[in-house]
């Protein structure tokens, strides 16, 4: 009985073992089986840098009112081509009580003004076409003529000192001094009642205008009508932002006034977006742009970038800068303005350089990267290289492995 059971120990022991080196057999060949290889090729290697952002136009303006008042009725609507001087809304003007009120004083008071300034200048007309001063003055002058000429010979005759002659000729000197200040002096004074009889002319023409447009909307030296809004520029209209009965407010300098429509010239195009610094310092004015427009996405868009933000700002914890770049239109294609698009601009480009796959690149911690060259017989070694351009996928390499060299596949299994 022992006997049998020691050799059924024995059977089981032996095929326990037996099973045991197949086992750990078999673990080895699967896990020397199971990397993947590949080569080196060559291929275009580009390094790019991507800017989001959206397309608009160069010039993009809105159009405000200079009175206010309700929309009474709008001419255009958004995608309308239009020119400049083209009507866009008309208005119905609603002036303040107190506005209106305040314009009709002031017309009565510069009738007022103008109506006295008239009077004092008929009055010195009158004064001037009878010459009282320079005919006092010219009298005052003839006797001083008179007494120096008589004192002159009393002199030259010596009955009076020299003395008492100077005095009299000093008096005459006086006298035709005053009569030509008087004659200066009545011209000036006839010529600025004239001037300003001019401008308080001036002055009620202002005030009744401006009566006539809070009234009517339009001045009766004028032919442009206040309550019509008119574009200021050629273009599409992009948005009306009112509705008719729309109460407008003006412009003035401290209010913007209430815009009544976007007008923008979509003939000129511009992608205006933000890049990562890391890439800004190697941008230059004039580089291709290739754009990506969202809703286009098989069509792709030239641009060359025009301008560079010299200022960065933080978003999302990053500085970006601003870029902005003129935009090639195609006949058949109508970009919109507002469309978010992407810009890939080229950094560095190689044209069919020797690389392989980033992902099968090694490092140590001196810096030194590498490759597991070899194969599944031969088993895998260090091949040290030489890396140069990288896209992110793919990388260049310069030297240390050839076209022919077998490489480990990392993360890779078959």
């Amino acid at each position: 009985m022992k006997n049998i059971l020691l050799g059924v120990f024995l059977s089981l022991f032996v095929l326990l073992t037996l099973w045991l080196i197949s086992y750990f057999y078999s673990d080895t060949v699967n896990n020397t089986e199971a990397f993947e290889t590949s080569t080196a090729f060559t291929t275009d290697i580009i390094r790019k840098s991507v800017a989001t952002g959206k397309v608009k136009p160069r010039r993009e303006i809105v159009i405000t009112s200079q009175v206010s008042g309700i929309v009474d009725e709008l001419f255009v609507k958004g995608g309308d081509l239009i020119k400049k001087g083209q009507a866009i809304a008309r208005l119905r003007l609603e002036p303040s009580p107190t506005a209106l009120n305040s314009a009709k004083a002031n017309v009565e008071l510069s009738r007022i003004r103008l109506a006295e300034a008239e009077r004092q200048l008929v009055q010195q007309q009158q004064l001037s076409a009878q010459q009282y001063d320079v005919r006092q003055a010219l009298t005052e002058f003839e006797t001083a003529q008179i007494q120096e000429q008589k004192y002159q010979k009393l002199f030259e005759d010596g009955v009076v000192p020299e003395l008492e002659y100077l005095q009299f000729k000093r008096s005459l000197d006086l006298a035709a001094t005053r009569l030509e200040n008087t004659k200066i002096s009545a011209k000036s004074s006839l010529k600025e009642l004239r001037s300003n009889v001019d401008i308080l002319s001036q002055e009620l023409e202002a005030a009744i205008s401006n009566r006539q447009l809070l009234q009517k909307g339009v001045a009766s030296k004028s032919n442009q009508i206040a309550n019509i809004v008119r574009s200021t520029i050629d273009g599409m209209v992009l948005d009306v932002t009112v509705e008719v009965g729309s109460a407008v407010i003006e412009r003035n300098n401290f209010n913007e006034g209430t815009v009544i429509a976007e007008v923008a010239n979509m003939d000129d195009l511009v992608f205006e977006g933000n890049i990562d610094e890391s890439d800004v310092g190697q941008l230059k004015k004039g580089m291709k742009l290739e754009l990506t427009v969202g809703a286009i996405e098989k069509t792709k868009f030239e641009a060359t970038l025009d301008f560079i933000a010299p200022k960065g700002v933080v978003e999302s914890g990053s500085v970006k800068f601003e870029i902005i770049a003129n935009v090639q239109q195609q006949k058949d294609i109508f970009l919109r303005a507002g469309y978010s698009a992407s810009a890939d601009i080229i950094l560095e480009q190689k044209k069919q350089v020797l690389a392989i796959m980033e992902r099968d690149l090694l490092f140590e911690e001196d810096g030194r990267c590498y490759v597991e060259a070899g194969t599944i017989e031969t088993g895998f070694k260090k091949a040290y290289v030489k890396i140069g351009l990288s896209d992110g996928i793919q990388i260049e390499i310069l030297e240390g492995i050839d076209l022919k060299t077998s490489i480990k596949v990392q993360g890779k299994t078959l």
